[in-house]
């Protein structure tokens, strides 16, 4: 009980100094594309999306977590979302792909935690999942539950994640602005050589390009040469020549877009691979040992998908090819500016063996942003 009291004070600490402390691209004005965000600037921009985090910070060795993103606040699988996946580097261990890309739907919150903790992330959702009013008679859930190697910051071989932290994370899920940074999933990571983390953005289409929202939620934990809006951040820091940014550069990303946009499966994969993009322009490269995949759903109520109806037919209107072109341009806008936001709002931390991370040093970025114009004056 003791043990469970000092864990619970220092998810708690956590998390309130997160959010507290933590300053995104737009507080520097580094204003990323051209399209206006959300009230937000995050994927709970998008209608009834909630996102909700459990941190696990014990010690000196437990540095880990779990994030939730819920497509809706009702029944997820009574009213299943179109979704669709796209792998940009397959060297990872996504569960549910199949059943998503053969039958093109959604039936849980989407899961992101560590990678030997995928399968306590299906656990805690199926389990999640089986005690909701209206699933009793339910015997079969796709979990679909994402990772990224936090082993260096975290005792990840402990397989410390609990199907009770995944619960909780997903009941705990929540509108309005989301913690970035050393959280949740994105607690033990790393991106570019820095502290990464949990990061997020949206943007908000004109009321002449349908007026859809586009919300992106990344888990930063890979590699390459940072750019930040354009600026070729590592390159002037000197940290990473060329060889060495190739050989330090695996890692993963997981990468959640979500939209109201009424988009079938087959428009939320070109969707998808859009946000490969958006890492691309950050500096990422997809590197052999990096597991990147997109997840991408649409939230639109016409374009649901009951459980069990008598109807023949799906209803639903959808969005033409033609209007796709203004939801690529937000998909990879927002992507961008949610990797760039989980390395602003971390901070540097100790873990694993005394291995320390540092935060990215602002005093340091920030010149060079200026130098390049890549910051507003």
């Amino acid at each position: 009980m003791r043990r469970f009291f000092f864990l619970t004070v220092l998810i708690t600490m956590a998390t309130l100094t997160y959010s507290q402390q933590q300053k995104r691209a737009r507080d520097h004005g580094i204003e990323i594309g051209v399209m206006p965000t959300g009230q937000h600037n995050a994927i709970t921009d998008v209608p009834g999306v909630q996102v909700g985090h459990t941190t696990l910070i014990e010690g000196d060795r437990v540095r880990t977590g779990v994030t939730a993103i819920l497509p809706h606040n009702g029944n997820i699988f009574q009213d299943k979302v179109p979704a669709a996946i796209y792998i940009g580097n397959g060297f990872g261990k996504l569960a549910g792909i199949s059943q998503v890309q053969e039958l093109g739907n959604l039936e849980t919150p989407i899961i992101l935690t560590n990678t030997l903790s995928v399968p306590m992330g299906i656990q805690g959702t199926v389990k999640y999942t089986l005690g909701l009013k209206g699933n009793e008679n339910v015997r079969s859930v796709n979990a679909v539950v994402g990772e990224t190697n936090d082993g260096y910051l975290n005792d990840i071989r402990g397989m410390h994640v609990s199907e009770q932290n995944v619960m909780d994370a997903i009941r705990q899920a929540k509108r309005g602005a989301v913690t970035e940074g050393n959280v949740g999933a994105g607690t033990g990571t790393i991106a570019f050589g820095f502290k990464g983390g949990i990061g997020t953005a949206s943007r908000k289409l004109p009321q002449q390009l349908g007026g859809f929202t586009v919300g992106v939620l990344v888990q930063t934990n890979f590699g390459g040469v940072l750019n930040i809006n354009g600026a070729p951040v590592g390159k002037e820091m000197e940290k990473y020549p060329f060889s060495s940014a190739i050989q330090k550069s695996d890692g993963s990303c997981m990468i959640v877009v979500l939209t109201d946009a009424p988009l079938d499966a087959r428009l939320l994969e070109r969707v998808a691979k859009r946000a490969m993009m958006g890492l691309a322009r950050t500096g990422g490269i997809a590197s052999n040992g990096s597991g990147d995949y997109v997840v991408a759903a649409s939230t639109a109520e016409s374009m649901r998908v009951p459980y069990q109806t008598p109807a023949k037919t799906d209803a639903g209107d959808v969005l033409r090819n033609d209007e796709m072109s203004p939801i690529f341009m937000a998909t990879i806008e927002a992507t961008e500016e949610a990797i760039i936001n989980s390395l602003f709002a971390a901070e540097t931390m100790t873990g694993r063996d005394g291995h320390t991370i540092n935060a990215l040093p602002t005093e340091k970025v920030l010149p060079i942003l200026k130098k390049y114009g890549a910051i507003k004056p």
